[in-house]
């Protein structure tokens, strides 16, 4: 009874925030850390819209990550939506990573989510540079004292022998990760646990995500559009699931629309002779069968939303703006 107690007060639970430039690895991260996939993943910049829980529940700890939208210069009013959605995030987490392309050099994005930072919150830190197997030799320390002169400003970059969660937390701190290859996953994860507050469980121990399967569904769809068409076709596109119907005990039915806002990029989405819209549905069916485990029945249709990404009723229908709330 004794060691259960102890093992319950030393018990650590919180939100961890995983915030950055568009494309830089939030999702893949925290993907690798599921251990499956809970937010889609593509090459184009703002694949990821909205705030997505990642619930890892361990023997010590329940670390609750929010994968945020890439916080950028926005041009229209879902992109204003989008980067409200990240700031959010950042005021409610208990820890920060600030992740970034250690390959490259700060960019203007980096600095604006940097003095976000110091604005927003009071939170512990952690500065990841990410991509650091691209990374060549000679650019690790100017790029490093780039990204820490960003984030910590006058306060002094620690050995890296001390980011590994074995000393006092102090409230910056950093490491090279490569979050495809998993180099310093593992580290990552015991330096945010070592930052987290002592709590309870706050989600059931099988509780992966706080994504329904009808809006997981509806991403994987766009997951989808975005490895099938390119230019500016993928960031017009929403989805919605409108049917979801069990029809037998081994098939689910699910009828969905990808609403575009111009006729042109419904005609490139469908394609010639409908082969296009053809493999975007055969890709959404089979990523909607791994999550579901069983078959898939999945009809899909293109409608036009004139402007959809600009009118505000139009972006609290499609669950936009009704995540701000």
């Amino acid at each position: 009874m004794n060691a259960e107690r102890e093992t319950l007060n030393a018990y650590r639970s919180g939100y961890v925030a995983i915030i950055g430039k568009p494309n830089v690895g939030k999702s893949t991260l925290l993907n690798a850390y599921m251990g499956q996939k809970v937010a889609i993943v593509s090459d184009k910049p703002q694949t990821t819209r909205v705030r997505q829980l990642g619930i890892l529940t361990r023997p010590d700890a329940q670390i609750i990550f929010i994968d945020t939208p890439g916080i950028h210069k926005p041009l229209h009013r879902l992109g204003k939506v989008m980067v409200d959605i990240a700031a959010n995030c950042i005021t409610e987490a208990d820890v920060l990573v600030f992740l970034v392309d250690g390959a490259t050099l700060p960019k203007d994005q980096d600095r604006q989510i940097a003095a976000l930072i110091h604005a927003s919150s009071d939170r512990p830190v952690i500065l990841a540079l990410n991509k650091c197997d691209l990374l060549s030799p000679d650019h690790i320390e100017p790029h490093l004292q780039a990204y820490w002169a960003l984030l910590a400003r006058d306060t002094p970059l620690p050995a890296l022998e001390q980011a590994d969660g074995s000393q006092p937390a102090p409230r910056y701190d950093w490491i090279m990760l490569s979050a495809t290859s998993g180099y310093n996953r593992e580290r990552l994860l015991e330096m945010i646990i070592a930052r987290l507050p002592k709590g309870p469980l706050y989600y059931d121990q099988d509780t992966l995500t706080d994504r329904t399967e009808r809006e997981v569904a509806a991403e994987l769809i766009r997951e989808q559009v975005l490895q099938h068409v390119h230019q500016e076709v993928p960031h017009a596109v929403a989805v919605v699931v409108g049917e979801w119907k069990e029809r037998s005990h081994d098939k689910t039915y699910i009828s969905a629309t990808i609403y575009v806002e111009k006729a042109t990029q419904k005609g490139i989405l469908i394609g010639q002779g409908g082969k296009m819209l053809k493999s975007i549905s055969t890709g959404a069916r089979q990523a909607i069968e791994t999550m579901t485990e069983k078959p898939v029945f999945l009809e899909l249709w293109v409608k036009v939303n004139k402007n959809w990404r600009e009118k505000d009723a139009e972006l609290e229908r499609l669950g936009y703006i009704g995540l701000l709330k």
